[in-house]
């Protein structure tokens, strides 16, 4: 039992190592196919590298610093409480990194490098760009509203040391005009500079700017060195080097203007805030300082008694707390009058702490600047239906009504403060009534000068801090690495382009092959036969290149005439049991064109070569294929000898000198009804005539086609034997259902399939050519491939 497990087991190893040496040898077959396919995607490759420019890629490296955490000088310290310096929120990296890919910093930088404006000249297959080269350049004094909105070309040629000519796409003068003098046109108003003298036509191409700016968000890479790190990583490819290292340090440089710029915006507003108040507080002050001369002048007075000063120091007292709550007052009001405003846009800051001791209202002044730095930030590249943006809008609006609400309440706050006071100061004044009616009357108005001093004093102080905060606004980004490019390729990337032309020279190749073979329904082979039929297999017989009509000879060596050898011997097998001496074989085959003719002469050539008596009888009567393929006349043949008694065998029958002891006897004429003549008692006489004939072993018999008419199945009944020929890369798979259902029905005596015309070289292992007798092969070695596979 182990033993006949393990034999198989080893004729399942064997079949699968078949099966895949056969699907193996499918493809090696067409070697050439991947060996022109591997030459062409190569050439391709060499090609496409040749002449596609090269691009570098430049780095840089920068940190986003961050406000919240950055710390404060202690030269700094004393401005913490204006909410300007080292307050505000953190910087989120991925915010960063929009604004900076935003189209307005991008923007900036195609402005500031004109990058929009490229020089170039053509070369025989790809231009050259001619960026820091250029012999000339182009400078706009004035951009007119017509300035490109579509990308314009100029053609520019030297004339002279001075002049040079504008041509157009047809290389056609369009104008003369002098180097560094000004050009109007409808663009506007530029010159054309000179750095040398130049003898190639210079390309000026302006491109759309809308367009230029898309092209370099697209292609300016920006990535964080890990996901909590604020240090980022600045990327460009370009055609040329020297302009992708300018483009990302520019872009840095505008990144960091824009960041000085809205970071100064609120101690800007302060600014004026204050600068608005001092002018009018200053008027005030100006008024009460003439009015103090103008009393002393009309009073002829120069100072106060001790009594006065001791009244004046009392009322100075009560003055301070009044100066206070006056400029919390005038200074709360301010901002108030700023939010009640209908102009005023909601985002714009306000003015940051100025000296409010409520600490609420200072910190919600600072987070609605927060807010609407925040929201002008995301606006910079989201749309007005952004949620974001929305959610912003909506928290700006609600922190705005707020912050009016505190205020008003601060402002009456410090009115019943200040009245509270002046209660207080009304004791001191009854006291000063008892002084002179002089000194009282310059008591009032010193008292008013102190109040209006003590507050343009103050806010002289917060302007010169507004001044200083503005003056020492730093950046947004640390430059790390400044851009840098190693002046190495970085596409195409010729190792990788060289690998994917050899893999698409092999795969291709592949795949056309594969699906040819899947959508292929042709019989090609043994193993095709065995996979659809039951029908017993007696042979193939290999494509023959010899020319002549039968190739079965007493010296032939061929491997076609020694398959043929191999079926005779075969059929002795199969026919070893037949009663009696004579044996009859039918030839058929399901279509014509399947080589039934050839095949019946050459087996009835081969039979002959044994030294017996064969009769090739010809029995296809529709259409008669023996004589024309024997190259001979059309003579008389069966039919002649069903409608005339006259005609005996001897009479139609001859011979060739190609095949001695062979007897013929052809078709003859197409008569008008062969099924009729077939199944007439002419038929049987011929077969019984035939069959008590001494001089025959042998009668191979060529029928007609079984799938096309009746007539070889109205003959079946005189065979020992079918042979069925089935034509290798000609018959449909499918039509092998016909001798399938003729075999299980019996219709066809014997039947056994032979394979007509195979391919020795395609064979598989299955054809004669693949039974390993290479000196069967006409005189050919075995492919290459079949030597290598055939190494154990």
């Amino acid at each position: 039992m182990q033993e006949n497990n393990e034999f198989l087991n080893s004729k399942s190893d064997e079949n699968l190592t078949l099966n895949i040496r056969e699907d193996i040898e499918k493809y090696i077959y067409h070697w050439r196919w991947f060996a022109l396919g591997i030459i062409i995607a190569l050439t391709a490759a060499f090609l496409y590298l040749r002449y596609t420019p090269s691009q570098y890629s430049a780095v840089t490296t920068i940190m986003i610093k961050d406000n919240q955490k950055s710390g404060i000088s202690k030269e700094l310290e004393a401005f913490k409480d204006m909410g300007i310096v080292g307050s505000g929120s953190s910087n989120n990296t991925e915010n960063e990194i929009e604004i900076i890919k935003s189209r307005k910093i991008v923007g900036q930088v195609v402005d500031s490098l004109n990058l929009d404006i490229i020089y170039y000249i053509e070369g025989r297959v790809i231009k050259k760009e001619l960026y820091t080269s250029s012999a000339v350049k182009l400078k706009f004094i004035n951009k007119g509203i017509k300035y490109p909105k579509k990308d314009t070309l100029f053609i520019v040629s030297q004339k002279n040391a001075s002049q040079f000519y504008f041509k157009n796409l047809e290389k056609e003068i369009i104008g003369t005009y002098n180097f560094n003098e000004p050009i109007f046109s409808q663009m506007g108003v530029f010159k054309l500079e000179k750095i040398s003298d130049f003898e190639t036509d210079i390309f000026i191409k302006i491109n759309k700017k809308s367009k230029t700016i898309d092209k370099y968000r697209s292609k300016v890479k920006i990535s964080p060195v890990n996901k909590n790190s604020s240090v980022l990583i600045l990327s460009i490819n370009d055609l040329v080097q020297a302009k992708a290292v300018d483009f990302l340090d520019e872009l840095v440089k505008q990144y960091n203007l824009d960041a000085i710029i809205d970071k100064s915006e609120v101690s800007k507003k302060t600014r004026d805030f204050i600068v608005e108040r001092i002018e009018k507080i200053g008027e005030d002050l100006s008024n009460i300082q003439d009015s103090v001369k103008n009393f002393k002048e009309v009073s002829n007075i120069t100072g106060l008694s001790s009594e006065g000063k001791l009244a004046l120091e009392n009322a100075s007292k009560n003055n301070e707390k009044i100066i206070q709550l006056q400029i919390e007052l005038n200074l709360a009001e301010g901002i108030y009058n700023k939010l009640e405003t209908k102009n005023y846009e909601s985002d714009e800051t306000l003015p940051p702490n100025l000296g409010f001791r409520d600490e609420s209202i200072s910190e919600s002044v600072i987070n609605y600047n927060n807010l609407v730095s925040k929201k002008n930030v995301i606006s910079l590249t989201a749309g007005d239906k952004n949620p974001e943006l929305i959610k912003y809008r909506k928290e700006i609006k609600l922190q705005r009504e707020n912050l009016k609400k505190s205020i008003q309440n601060l402002i009456t706050s410090i009115k019943i403060q200040l009245n509270k006071i002046n209660e207080s100061a009304s004791i001191t004044n009854y006291k000063v009534s008892s002084i002179p009616k002089l000194e009282r009357g310059f008591i009032d108005i010193a008292r008013q000068q102190e109040i209006i001093s003590g507050l343009f004093s103050y806010l002289l102080k917060k302007k010169e801090e507004t001044d200083i905060s503005l003056a020492v606004t730093v950046s947004n980004a640390k430059i790390i690495d400044n851009a840098y490019s190693s002046g190495v390729p970085v596409s195409p990337k010729r190792r990788i382009i060289y690998l994917a032309a050899l893999f698409l020279g092999i795969i291709i190749p592949f795949v056309i092959i594969y699906l040819r073979n899947l959508l292929d329904t042709k019989v090609h082979n043994k193993k095709d036969i065995e996979n659809a039929l039951t029908v017993p297999f007696l042979g193939d017989i290999p494509k023959s290149e010899l020319k002549e009509k039968i190739i079965v000879g007493k010296d032939a060596r061929s491997s076609s005439s020694e398959a043929f050898r191999l079926i005779r011997t075969n059929l002795d097998f199969i026919l070893a049991n037949k009663v009696g001496s004579k044996k009859f074989i039918f030839i058929t085959s399901t279509t014509s064109g399947e080589g039934k003719s050839f095949i019946s002469i050459n087996l009835a050539a081969t039979l002959a070569l044994s030294g017996k008596k064969v009769l090739l009888l010809g029995m296809d009567l529709r259409a008669p294929k023996v004589t024309e393929y024997l190259g001979l006349e059309s003579r008389k043949g069966v039919t002649n000898y069903f409608t005339s008694k006259k005609i005996t065998l001897n009479d139609i029958k001859f011979n060739i000198p190609e095949a001695e002891g062979l007897d013929i006897i052809s078709s003859g004429a197409i008569p008008p009804n062969p099924a009729e003549l077939l199944s007439s008692s002419s038929t049987e006489k011929l077969f019984s005539e035939i069959k008590y004939n001494e001089n025959y072993d042998y009668i191979v018999v060529d029928t007609a086609p079984v799938n096309l008419v009746t007539d070889t199945l109205l003959i079946a009944k005189y065979a020992d034997m079918f042979l069925y020929v089935v034509r290798a890369n000609y018959l449909d798979k499918r039509l092998l259902e016909v001798p399938e259902q003729l075999y299980k029905s019996k219709r066809l005596p014997n039947m056994s399939i032979v394979l007509n015309d195979t391919d020795p070289k395609r064979s598989y292992g299955y054809g004669y050519g693949g039974y390993g007798y290479g000196y069967l092969t006409e005189g050919k070695s075995k492919p290459w491939y079949k030597k290598i596979l055939s190494k154990e």
